[in-house]
């Protein structure tokens, strides 16, 4: 049996003396696309700035390709493969599209060379009209696929993807849900990603962790979970349809 790509062991977290985190064990196979759902405040940031060691005090262990990330540093975690777009996007206004894509040659590795800017536009046709475009200029959008992009660059072996669809107009989602779909496809990029949008998370993903209050209150295929009316209501607020 294969072993998973990412494989998170009783992970734990802390902000000074307030603990975020209880205990958190799920996995995400190679090729694989997790869901972590659940309320606002419920751990699911936190959880990937854990793995990243960003800002949050993470414990437990974290498993990636066979190798504990746990006591290295963000870079090395980075340069190790694994690629993190986080909610604010950290867009830099002043500097250019290319400026920014550019960025991101900087999280490859001998191992895991920079991908090319064209393959990488090749899915974000729309940057590629805008390279020379400051950061500052763009719409919610476009900075978005900006910022996964600028990950991409950088050839991960697995992408956290932190409320990409957070306050995007509905046509925009499905854009960005159509290219994150292909990317997985194409790139065979494995994706672990938070996200508000219920049924968007439920679309793409094929496994899913809900999350309340720092513990995992559920975790299984996403028919599963989409079958716990009980679950949904009460985690997410998602009531069954009316016969």
């Amino acid at each position: 049996m294969n072993e998973p790509l990412l494989k998170l062991e009783g992970l734990t977290a802390h902000y000074g003396t307030a603990q975020i985190l209880f205990g958190l064990s799920l996995e995400v196979r190679r090729g694989g696309i997790v869901a972590l759902l659940g309320r606002n405040g419920a751990g699911k940031s936190t959880t990937l700035k854990s793995i990243m060691r960003i800002e949050a005090r993470p414990g437990g262990t974290v498993g990636f390709d066979g190798r504990d990330l746990s006591r290295l540093r963000t870079d090395q975690i980075a340069r190790a493969g694994v690629g993190y777009v986080p909610g604010d996007r950290r867009i830099l206004p002043d500097m250019t599209v290319r400026e920014n894509l550019e960025l991101g040659r900087y999280i490859a590795s001998s191992e895991r060379p920079a991908a090319p800017l064209e393959e990488i536009l090749s899915f974000f046709p729309l940057l590629g009209r805008i390279l020379d475009r400051k950061g500052g200029y763009l719409s919610g959008g476009e900075q978005q696929m900006l910022t996964i992009a600028r990950c991409l660059i950088g050839s991960p072996r697995l992408m956290l993807l932190d409320e990409p669809s957070e306050g995007l107009a509905p046509k925009i989602v499905q854009e960005l849900a159509a290219i994150l779909r292909r990317v997985h496809r194409e790139l065979q990029t494995s994706i672990l990603l938070t996200e508000q949008n219920t049924a968007l998370a439920l679309s793409m993903a094929d496994q899913v962790g809900l999350i309340d209050t720092g513990r995992l209150v559920f975790w299984g295929k996403r028919d599963e979970l989409a079958a716990r009316t009980d679950l949904m209501d009460e985690y997410l607020g998602v009531r069954p349809r009316s016969e």
